[in-house]
């Protein structure tokens, strides 16, 4: 197996909402990270039409099979959403109940729009990639819309220096981590969580 040092990023933009300062947001995290030498894609839920996951399977269809070319693709994930009650959007956790075996091995970084910090909103986007096996950045960026953007752009520096920080360290940690599990993919050792995938 051939292992490549470029990465390719998701983004994932879990807001409905026309203008969502989340995906604003993430699209200054992606150019940093194609800056620093990554492929990069977003997929925004508002447009991609998924179905809603049943655990006895959803079928099939064009919207799905979009979705999950774009999920294959991806070595990392960028992953926001707004701060909905102190939980993450139903769009975002329905695309993470689509996609599970797909996340192993992976890293993650996290952004969320909140009042607050979204550290719940966080926690729980975490929780779900531990439990399928992801890696995550050990921080995340949790934006507000009044106090961080000025007629609709990000005008507080200091949170677009935390942006351009994920995608470099996503990228940098993702290109690691990503290729030691490519190589215990194509081991032997059995003594690896890679093993389970082979």
């Amino acid at each position: 197996m051939s292992i490549s040092n470029e990465l390719k990023v998701l983004g994932v933009a879990g807001s409905m909402r026309e203008g969502s300062y989340s995906k604003r947001a993430l699209r200054v995290a992606l150019e940093s990270a194609k800056r620093h030498g990554a492929q990069v894609r977003l997929l925004e839920l508002s447009k991609a039409d998924l179905p809603m996951y049943a655990s006895l399977g959803a079928g099939s269809s064009q919207a799905l099979a979009k979705v999950a070319a774009d999920v294959e693709w991806a070595d990392a994930f960028m992953l926001a959403s707004p701060d909905y009650h102190g939980s993450i959007s139903g769009a975002l956790k329905n695309f993470l109940d689509h996609f599970y075996e797909e996340f192993a091995g992976k890293v993650f970084g996290y952004i969320v729009a909140s009042h607050e910090k979204g550290l719940t909103v966080m926690d729980q986007m975490r929780t779900a990639v531990r439990q399928c096996y992801g890696w995550s950045l050990p921080y995340g960026v949790s934006i507000n819309s009044e106090q961080d953007f000025t007629s609709g752009q990000l005008s507080n520096t200091r949170i677009e220096q935390r942006l351009n920080m994920m995608g470099r360290d996503l990228v940098t940690y993702g290109r690691v981590i990503r290729g030691q599990f490519l190589q215990d993919l194509a081991g032997s050792d059995s003594e690896t969580f890679a093993a389970r995938y082979r």
